[in-house]
Parts: C-alpha cells; structure tokens; sequence
C-alpha cells in the first residue's frame, strides 16, 4: 500500500524563517522516495505529531494575522492537492508492484503538477474530453481506494484500446457498437499481448502486472464500472449529478452487458480447519501475525477494505461496529458484530496504547499470499470443486491454493448459514442487504442437512 509521510526540513530560510516541508513516499519495501514539497511555513505553524499544518485562531483579528491565515490556509490546501496529485499519478502509472519507480520519480512529480497547476487553473471553464471527465469522475466518486483502483485498470484499458485501434474516443462518437468492440478488445487482450501486437501499446499505458485471459464476470465487471461513468455522464447518476450533459445519449442504451455467470457453489473454511489454522505453528512472526488477522475476519465477517480501515473506536464493549465502506452512501446501515472469545483474544494480543490501529494490517496482495502459505503450513490442503472464471468449467483444486482474503468473509457467512438458514439475520452481521441472493449459492452446502432430517424419519 502506498503511503506518504511529511516532515518539516530542520534548516530554516535566514531571512523569512520558514522551513520546507518534506515528502516521503513509500510503497511496502520497494519503493521509499523523498521530495521537496515547495511549500515553505514558520515551525511555530506545523504540528510534527499529526503532520499537518496548524492555522491558528484568533478571536479578533488584525490584517497581519488575517494574511497568516490566509497564507496558512492556501498552503495547507496546495498540500491537500499535493498529496492527491502524487497518489493518482501512481495509480495512473500501473507500475508500482513490478520493478518500483524510476529513481526521481517523486520530484519529477512534484516539478509536473506546479507545472501544470497555473495552466489548469486558467483552462478550467474549458470543455473536457473524454478521458479527462473520466479522471474527474473518478477522483469525485465516494468509493474505498480499492474500487478507485479498479476505475483506474479499466482507465488504462481504454486508453490502449483508444491506442490500438488509431482512435480518439469522445462522447460524441462512444455508440453502443463501441463498446461491443472494447469488450471484444477486453476478452482478446491477452492473446494480443502475448503475441507482440500491443508491445507499443503498453510502452505507453503499462499495466501492473502480466495480463491474463479475463474471465466473462471479470470483463462484465470492467464494463460495469464503464457504465457507471457513462450515467454519471449523461446525467442519470443519482449518487453524482452533473451540471451539463456530456453523453446526449447514453450509449449503454444500445448495448447490454449482462448478467453475471453463475459462480458455483462457494468455498470456505469449516469452524474446526479454522481453528486448527488458529492453533497451528506458523514460521515466521509476519505469518502468524497475518494468519491472526485473517482468523480475526472470519470471526467478523467484514470485507477486507472495512477489516483494513478499523480502529479502536469501532470497539464498543464485547462488539464491533462498523458502516460497510460499500453500502456506506446508498444504506448507511452500523452493523454491530457480538465478537467471538478468539477475536477478543486476538484484539487483546495487539492492543497497544495510544495505538488507534486495530490490527497491524499490511498491504493486500501481500495478506493474499500469506492466506495460502498459512493455510499450507497449517496442513488444510482440502481439494474443493470450483467454477473457473476464465473457462466456465468446474475443476477441482486444493482449498490452500485458491484461498483469498475474501474467503473469511466466505467462512463466516457459510459457517453461520449451516447452523441458521435466515438470510436475513446473519445479514444484520454482514451486512448484506434484505433478500439478498448470495445466500443462494449457499444452500448447496446444506444437502448433508437434508439427508440427516431424512433419517430421523426411523
């Protein structure tokens, strides 16, 4: 997960007494750049411990202070759209899990946005095009991180399809029979990639990581968040209004996308393999501090973009209380989570003072893999039938190989579903909404149930 820091430089201007404030930015082990922020402030005005710049307050104010704050306040934003700025240029880049950055990456950066900052600010009534209303709708829209990522993947996506087929994409000329034709890009990717033909495209719009053959849900996905940009677009997004249409029609009025195949029915861990993950030895410190953590989730039952973001403040007593970062603006709804004497136990474990952070959480493609090493160590090799999403066909795999984070939510959810078939209470714990059909595909699960009722029939 990339992080940034900012610390006030020790050496002060002789003349104006200000210090500049400095730029860390760090994704995991790899990358760790530092860079000048341009921004200069007195000592007096920067609070070390919350790294922030503190504007102070005055009851009455005379124009000296009045130009403080003012000169505060412009710096603390120009810092804020900093900030921004360094963290979309590295999501735009799809670069930062192969081979980290080049070297003066961040500088290079910072020079990029002052740059550009003025001719922004003197173009801004003009019209934006296609990709740039794109980027706009995407640093507007009120989603995790996680999701915003995943805007970006189907960013870059069009802009090499735009690149391979010589185009220029605009809202005048998207029509449904476009979006046919990504989608067919979408499923060919792969095969255009391995044979050479988008060596010059990806030069310019890199991914980061080696492109596989997507899978029909996956491609439907990707079309998905297209859609919701092109509503957003044409002024029939609820959650985001626009001023002024930039679609005159919808072009997903002429083109459908779908619904999803089915998925099968849904893997997880049984209470007693997790409890024999819980008691198992594990290598390292890092695993077993990661396999607490993900038996933690399976006590708890929440995404791991909620798990990621929870503190101490989310403990009331014996229960945790959270909004689902995915339902947050349609149905705010607080779930309260009666905690199990493990999760307590594990909690206590890492409970530190003055630490807000509940877990000691790392990046996720990280939690990932150890998911599957742990589940190795611990010896639950289990072999579970799965619909593959790249062919359709069901094969058969060992559970340890295919386990991610989002199969403690799996577990907690089945575990509970085979004791009490109420969708609609284990969802007040989940946080799915009334009647929703995921538990469907866990009725599979209860054939054994079925089959002990039948025998007591004597």
């Amino acid at each position: 997960m990339a992080t940034i820091s900012l610390s006030l430089s020790a050496k002060a201007d002789k003349t104006t007494g200000k210090s500049e404030i400095l730029i860390r930015f760090v994704v995991g082990s790899r990358i760790n750049q530092r860079g000048g922020s341009n921004i200069f402030i007195n000592a007096k005005h920067w609070n070390a411990k919350e790294q922030r710049i503190v504007v102070p307050k005055f009851r009455l104010m005379n124009d000296e202070q009045k130009q403080l704050v003012s000169e505060l306040t412009a710096a603390d934003k120009q810092l804020a759209n900093l900030k921004e700025n360094i963290m979309e240029a590295f999501n735009k880049s799809g670069i930062g899990k192969v081979g980290g950055l080049a070297k003066g990456w961040l500088k290079s950066t910072i020079n990029d946005y002052y740059a550009f900052s003025t001719a922004k600010e003197e173009n801004q009534e003009t019209e934006k095009g296609f990709f740039e209303a794109y980027e706009d709708y995407i640093n507007k829209s009120e989603v995790s991180p996680n999701r915003k990522r995943h805007y970006w993947v189907v960013y870059r996506a069009l802009k090499r399809y735009e690149e391979y087929k010589h185009l220029t994409l605009t809202f005048d000329n998207i029509t449904g029979e476009t979006l046919k034709d990504f989608e067919r890009y979408l499923r060919d990717e792969h095969e255009l990639y391995t044979s050479g033909e988008l060596d010059r495209v990806f030069k310019k719009f890199p991914e980061s990581r080696e492109i596989e053959q997507r899978g029909s849900n996956h491609v439907k996905d990707m079309m998905g968040k297209l859609r919701a940009f092109c509503m957003y677009a044409s002024g029939r997004s609820k959650d985001m209004p626009i001023d002024r249409l930039l679609f005159q029609r919808n072009p997903f009025d002429t083109y459908s996308i779908g619904k999803p195949d089915d998925l099968g029915t849904p893997y997880f861990l049984t209470s007693e393999e997790r409890n024999t993950l819980y008691e198992a030895t594990m290598p390292t410190e890092r695993l077993a501090r990661q396999r607490d953590i993900f038996v933690f989730q399976c006590l708890i039952g929440c995404r791991v973009g909620d798990l990621m973001r929870l503190t101490w403040d989310n403990v009331i007593g014996n229960k945790l209380q959270y909004i689902p970062a995915k339902t947050c603006k349609n149905n705010p709804k607080t779930l309260f989570v009666p905690m199990h004497p493990i999760a307590v136990e594990i909690l206590n474990r890492y409970k530190e003072d003055g630490k807000k952070r509940l877990l000691p959480f790392v990046c996720q493609q990280q939690y990932n893999e150890d998911i599957k090493a742990m589940l190795t160590e611990a010896g639950i090799t289990r072999v579970v039938v799965v619909r593959d999403s790249k062919t359709g066909k069901e094969t058969a795999k060992p559970i340890n190989e295919i386990a991610s984070s989002h199969m403690a939510r799996r577990t907690f959810v089945g575990n509970l579903y085979n004791q009490v078939q109420d969708p609609n209470l284990i969802g007040k714990l989940s946080g799915h909404v009334e009647g929703s059909k995921s538990f469907s595909r866990y009725k599979a699960d209860n054939d054994k149930m079925l089959e002990n009722l039948i025998s007591m029939l004597g």
